[in-house]
C-alpha cells in the first residue's frame, strides 16, 4: 500500500484586511481630536451665553474669546489631520493665516479689496500694527471647515473633471455667506471695527457692497495657495466626515441667534435661509 504522506502541513496565515477608513486615519489626530472638539463645546456654549446674556466682557475676562478661537482652529487642523499628513495641515494653516493676513494689511492701508475700514482695540492686538490677530485665526476656521462642506455637497459628484472647480468655488461663496452675517455681529454687538462709507454708497449694515467681492476674492486667493497641502494623495476610499459641518454650523447659527437677539433680524434669517440650504445639500451629498 502506499505510504501516506506524514509531513506537517505549513501553518495557515489568515489575512485581515485593514478597512480604508482605519488606513487614513492619524492615530495621534483621531486620539486627541474628540477631547478639544468637546472643548469647543464647552467654549462656545459659554461664549454664546455670555453674548446672550449680554455680559460685557473686559480686560482680563476677554481669555474666553481668545480660548473660543484658539480651540475652534485646533478643532478645525485636527478633523483635518484625521485624513491628511500632519506636515500638510500645519502647512495649510501656516498660508491661510499668512495669505489672510497679507491681504487684510493691505486692505486696511489701501482699502482695497473691502473698501476702507478700521479695526478697533477691542478685536484683540494687531499683527503688523493692522490686523487683529483673531482674523487669521478666523480664516483658517473658516477655509478649513467651509471647503469641508463644499466636499460634502459635491460628494456625488466627486469623480468628475470639475470637481475640484466646484469644491472651490462653493468654499468661497460659504465664505461669503458667514461675513454677511458676521458683519452685523462685528459692528453693532461687538465694536470691532468701523467702516468708513458714504451714505450713498450699497451697504449691508454699513459694509460695502465691495467687501463681499473681496472676501471672495481672498478666500480664493488662500485657496489657490494652500489647495496642494489639502488634497490627500492617497489613492484610498474616505470616510463620511461631518466634522467641518459641525463646526460650521455652530458658528453660524451662533452668530444667527445672537443678531437675532439684538434685533438685527435680517442678518439672522439671511444667516437661517442660507444656512439651511448648505446644510441640506451637504446632508444629501454625505449619503450618497
Amino acid at each position: 500500500m502506499p505510504q501516506l504522506d506524514q509531513r506537517p502541513s505549513a501553518p495557515v496565515t489568515t489575512i485581515v484586511p485593514v478597512a480604508p477608513e482605519q488606513a487614513i486615519l492619524s492615530p495621534t489626530a483621531a486620539r486627541f481630536h474628540k477631547p478639544v472638539f468637546i472643548l469647543f463645546l464647552v467654549l462656545w456654549a459659554a461664549n454664546f451665553a455670555i453674548l446672550l446674556l449680554r455680559i460685557n466682557l473686559s480686560g482680563r475676562g476677554r481669555w474666553i474669546e481668545a480660548a473660543f478661537l484658539v480651540a475652534g482652529v485646533a478643532t478645525s487642523l485636527l478633523g483635518l489631520g484625521r485624513r491628511l499628513p500632519l506636515q500638510n495641515v500645519l502647512m495649510a494653516g501656516m498660508i491661510i493665516a499668512s495669505v489672510s493676513t497679507a491681504i487684510i494689511a493691505i486692505g486696511v492701508a489701501s482699502g482695497v479689496p473691502f473698501g476702507r475700514i478700521n479695526y478697533s482695540n477691542r478685536f484683540g492686538e494687531k499683527i503688523f500694527e493692522a490686523v487683529p490677530w483673531a482674523m487669521p485665526m478666523l480664516w483658517v476656521m473658516l477655509v478649513v471647515n467651509g471647503r469641508g462642506v463644499a466636499r460634502l455637497v459635491m460628494r456625488p459628484w466627486r469623480k468628475t473633471n470639475f470637481y475640484g472647480f466646484w469644491v472651490i468655488g462653493i468654499t468661497c461663496a460659504l465664505v461669503v455667506f458667514f461675513d454677511m452675517i458676521f458683519e452685523p455681529f462685528g459692528i453693532y454687538v461687538k465694536d470691532w471695527w468701523i467702516w468708513q462709507t458714504r451714505g450713498s454708497s450699497l451697504a449691508w449694515y454699513r459694509a460695502p457692497w465691495v467687501n463681499f467681492m473681496g472676501w471672495f476674492m481672498t478666500a480664493l486667493a488662500v485657496l489657490i495657495f494652500s489647495i496642494p497641502w489639502l488634497i490627500n494623495k492617497r489613492p484610498v476610499k474616505q470616510p463620511t466626515d461631518y466634522h467641518p459641518l459641525a463646526v460650521w454650523l455652530l458658528l453660524n447659527l451662533g452668530l444667527a441667534a445672537v443678531n437675532a437677539a439684538h434685533g438685527l433680524w435680517m442678518a439672522a434669517v439671511t444667516s437661517a435661509v442660507l444656512n439651511f440650504v448648505a446644510t441640506f445639500y451637504a446632508m444629501r451629498g454625505a449619503r450618497w
